[in-house]
Formats: structure tokens, sequence, C-alpha cells
């Protein structure tokens, strides 16, 4: 063999030894840190599940008990979501439904709507969107108190042609010269609750 061919070869093998030993360390770092890094993204998730329920109104592990959503409509899902249903001493007190606005000024708002056994919003929080800033940050709970305008409010409190900005004639304030978001949030919100009253049953018993 000759020298040129011996420098190729050599050279060859070390990148090779140094492609198997990096991949064993990321290999092995992953394995030594991805309990850890579940543990951290369940909490977070827990957490903001959380937001949209009464303080001490469940005593379980909401994202450990999650149960599967179809896709449908009346939530805005493209694909299947998430419901989580909350227990204080085993007896359901509330549930949680993932939602899409899907008609916001930007494209999709995702969100958590919160919904009492009763029927009565918790909580409705906004997890992510596209809204132009500024005009779209209302929505956000660190921005803006707006979106807790839902809490308490029913299908059975709320008229159906109720559900909408005051401009429209509804019952829930906006801001001037925005009112496409707070639209598309309102008519979210309005929906999962109707999807909520068809499946009540089979989703706090856990087996939507």
């Amino acid at each position: 063999m000759s020298p040129s061919l011996r420098e190729t070869a050599a050279t060859a093998l070390n990148l090779l030894v140094f492609s198997v030993v990096g991949a064993g360390l990321l290999s092995g770092v992953y394995s030594l840190t991805r309990d850890a890094i579940d543990k951290t993204e369940q909490a977070e998730k827990q957490a903001l599940v959380a937001q949209t329920l009464p303080g001490g109104s469940f005593d379980n592990d909401l994202v450990r008990d999650a149960r599967p959503l179809p896709v449908d409509p009346l939530l805005g899902l493209k694909k299947p979501g998430q419901a989580y249903v909350a227990r204080k001493e085993g007896r359901p007190t509330a549930l949680v439904l993932e939602a899409v606005a899907p008609d916001g000024y930007a494209g999709e708002i995702r969100m958590l709507v919160g919904i009492r056994a009763d029927g009565r919003i918790a909580g409705v929080r906004v997890t992510s969107h596209h809204e132009t800033p500024g005009l779209g940050d209302y929505i956000e709970l660190t921005k803006n108190k707006w979106i807790t305008a839902f809490d308490g409010h029913s299908l059975a409190d709320t008229p159906a042609e109720q559900w909408k900005v005051r401009k429209d004639g509804g019952r829930f304030e906006y801001m001037a010269g925005a009112t496409i978001t707070p639209r598309a949030v309102i008519k979210a919100t309005h929906r999962a609750l109707q999807y909520f009253s068809a499946h009540r049953e089979q989703l706090l018993r856990g087996t939507q």
C-alpha cells in the first residue's frame, strides 16, 4: 500500500472512531438526562393545565390522567388532542380541553379551556399564537386580564347570540382596532363548551 493510501485509510479510521465514540457519548448523556427532561416537561405541562382550574379543585396528576380527544370541528383540532380530567378525592370536578381557534388574524390560536363539572368555565388560557404584537397581546394573561372574562360563564347563562364581542352585539369586551383575535377566541371557547355539553358524561368518566 502506498504512503498516500495508508494516510487516507488512517484518516478514515480516525473519523470512524471519533464518530462512534461521539455517538456513544451523546446516547449516554441522553439516557442519563431523559428522565429529568421528561419530568420537567411533565411538570411544566401540569402547571399550564392547572392554570385553567381553581386552586385546590383537584388532587390528581392531570397530565398522567389525560385522555385522548378525537378530531372534532367543535374543538378545531386537525389531529387528536388531550382532555385533562381534574379529580378531588376520586370525584371528577372539572375538565380541561385542548382547543384551537382556526381563524385568528395570523392563523391558529391554540388554547386550553377549563370547564367545571357543572358546565361553567373555570379558566381559558392561550398556549400559542402568531397574532400581531401589541394588538394580539391581550389574549395572554401575563399581559392583560381580558382572558379571565370567560370565567364563570356557561351555555345556560350566556345565550349563543351573546358569545360575541360587544361590537357585534355580544357580551364580551374587545380592544379597539383589534376584533379578529377576540372574535376567534370567543368562538373557540363557545364551541369547546358545546363539545363538553355534548360529551359531558363520557369526558368526566375519562372514557371519551
